[in-house]
């Protein structure tokens, strides 16, 4: 007995002799012993080979079964068609009284079965599932059609009665729906909770959460812009009509969608510039302030007293009524040029009622009249005439010279003629805003993409 144990010992510290393959179902249904095989008090090899034999011949699952068993250790070989089968004879023989040790050398043999009764079988049970769940199906066509239209029903009530008070429409419609939500999630949980699917529902969720981040990284620039027309429509730095400028482009604001917003320039053009592109930029809002401050050149000779054309330009821009008291005018000194004393007017104009265009026109207009009527002379640059034969000298006699120079005299007077500078022209009889009227000229177009406007109505 003692040598029994110590080759069993052995034994169990080597590796396994047996390899498992993987196999095909069988229609049989496959189970271990339940509890220890009895022979006799002290069982010989012979009787354990006799009984273990016995049971694998009466399955019929096995192929020319033999049983070998030495000193306790029993060896299995033999043919069989699953590994179920060959797990089966081991557990049979490791629960055979007086065994120490099985080495299980069954080979599986798989074969090709060409028999369609797997697969009707297969069918079968499926139509058995599909009309046994046939009351859940109808249960689930009626609540969650159900539970969306009640969902429908409060976002609606809520953007209405409760959401009235944002002006952005996405972002009241983002909230509404974001509140109703639960509603249809109840109901998909009943129908999940009647149907015993809560477990799948959770698996779904998890794979959805999966496929929601591939999904983002496919469409991230849809993405993007959604998001960055939500925080526009939250942070508002610009309303319906506003005249602003972004990457370059200047015009008015028509419009906002989820994807882009759609500008219309001074010329008549509409802009799409994506929401996200406008969010990571500059943007300068030109109507956010009704008052802007513009700029003129004006050039006068050394001669002249910059005091007095300060005097004169100031009058002259405090009479404007498109010229704002304040903040005040100012003229200043810019630079000393080569032949002229440079000075810049500054002043401010209310852009939302006047035309920028039409104002600066008038207003150099207007300063070119009042210093040349006070005689202030505004002289052109100096520039340097080189002559590379030289300079051709004539000497005219007495009478000759008196006679050229009373011709050039008079081809002067004929070739200058005195023009009188009217205090309003006829292009700036009308200094309104011309916003409006590219707007009427320009609404005839048909604008790609026009969705729900996120903007609201216009100011």
């Amino acid at each position: 007995m003692f040598t029994r144990i110590l080759f069993a010992l052995a034994l169990l510290a080597t590796p396994a002799l047996a390899q498992e393959t993987t196999t095909t179902e069988t229609e049989a249904e496959v189970t271990a012993p339940t509890g220890s095989v009895a022979v006799s008090p002290v069982a010989r090899d012979e009787e354990i080979e006799a009984r273990i034999l016995k049971i694998l011949r009466t399955t019929g699952w096995f192929e020319a079964p033999r049983v070998e068993a030495n000193d306790g250790i029993v060896f299995l070989d033999g043919r069989t068609d699953s590994d179920e089968n060959k797990a089966w004879a081991r557990d049979l023989a490791a629960n055979t009284q007086d065994v120490v040790a099985v080495v299980n050398r069954i080979t599986v043999v798989q074969e090709a079965n060409w028999s369609f009764a797997p697969a009707l079988r297969e069918v079968r049970e499926v139509v058995i599932r599909a009309t046994t769940s046939l009351p859940l199906i109808i249960l689930a066509i009626v609540i969650l059609p159900l539970a969306w239209w009640l969902s429908s029903k409060v976002a609606h009530l809520l953007r209405r009665w409760l959401l009235g008070g944002m002006d952005s429409p996405l972002l009241r419609d983002i909230v509404s729906r974001l509140l109703a939500l639960p509603i249809f999630l109840i109901g998909l949980y009943i129908v999940l909770q009647v149907a015993g699917l809560t477990r799948i529902a959770f698996s779904l969720l998890g794979g959805a959460g999966v496929l929601g981040i591939v999904v983002g990284f496919a469409f991230r620039d849809i993405a993007e812009n959604f998001l960055a027309s939500l925080l526009l429509s939250i942070r508002r730095p610009f309303r319906a009509g506003d005249f602003i400028e972004v990457t370059g482009q200047l015009g008015s604001v028509q419009s906002m969608n989820t994807r882009s917003t759609v500008l219309l320039s001074v010329e008549g053009n509409h802009i799409q510039i994506p929401n996200a592109t406008i969010f990571k930029n500059t943007i300068i809002n030109y109507s956010a302030s009704p008052i802007r401050r513009e700029t003129i050149d004006v050039g006068i000779g050394y001669d002249a007293s910059v005091a007095r054309v300060q005097e004169i330009v100031m009058d002259m821009l405090e009479a404007h009524e498109a010229v704002t008291d304040e903040p005040h005018p100012m003229i200043l000194v810019d630079s000393l040029g080569a032949s002229t004393v440079n000075m810049k007017a500054y002043f401010w104009i209310d852009a939302r009622n006047f035309s920028v265009l039409k104002v600066k026109s008038a207003i150099l207009r207007q300063v070119k009249r009042v210093l040349t009527e006070e005689g202030i002379s505004m002289p052109d640059d100096a520039r340097e005439v080189i002559f590379p034969q030289g300079v051709p000298i004539v000497q005219l006699g007495g009478a000759a010279e008196a006679k050229a120079k009373a011709l050039a005299a008079s081809d002067i007077a004929e070739s200058v003629p005195e023009v009188e500078e009217p205090d309003v022209s006829d292009a700036e009889t009308d200094l309104a805003n011309e916003q409006e009227e590219v707007e009427i000229a320009a609404a005839r177009a048909a604008i790609p993409e026009n969705d729900t406007d996120l903007l609201g109505e216009k100011k």
